[in-house]
């Protein structure tokens, strides 16, 4: 059971590698009046700027084995596409 932090109290860190220690700060807590808290997790931002241009991040679990069927019922190629959708203009 985590409880929030109270502002006033002044803030130490512990860090252990059994659960066993954590159970015994808790009964600890109960006697020496403090608190255990879970620090919040910072949230990921959702855009990564590449040259001050927000990017969302792609979802790598997308199927994308639909897209063979569609470029090929539209006769595409790779020649062709990169002849006709990728020109730049100037």
């Amino acid at each position: 059971m985590y409880l929030q932090n109270d502002t006033n109290m002044p803030e130490v860190t512990i860090k252990y590698s059994s659960s066993r220690t954590l159970k015994v700060l808790r009964a600890l807590s109960k006697y020496l009046d403090f608190i255990i808290s879970k620090p919040e997790k910072k949230k990921k931002e959702a855009f990564i700027y590449i040259n001050g241009v927000p990017t969302i991040p792609g979802n790598r679990s997308i199927d994308i084995s639909d897209m063979g069927e569609i470029i090929s019922r539209n006769k595409m190629d790779a020649k062709k596409l990169r002849k006709e959708a990728w020109q730049r203009k100037r």
